[in-house]
């Protein structure tokens, strides 16, 4: 006997999401290198924090 559950269902992905975590994932790596870069300037984690 086999069990209907256990069929492979394909998922779709909305092309919405994907942009959404395309633009996510750029933001992110904007983000890293800007917080690098504010770092190499200013030697601070956090510019003008204490």
């Amino acid at each position: 006997m086999t069990n209907p559950e256990s069929k492979v269902k394909t998922k779709t992905i909305e092309k919405e999401k994907l942009v959404a975590e395309t633009l996510n994932g750029r933001f992110a790596m904007l983000g890293l290198v800007a917080a690098i870069g504010a770092y190499l300037t200013t030697g601070q984690i956090i510019p003008g924090f204490i």
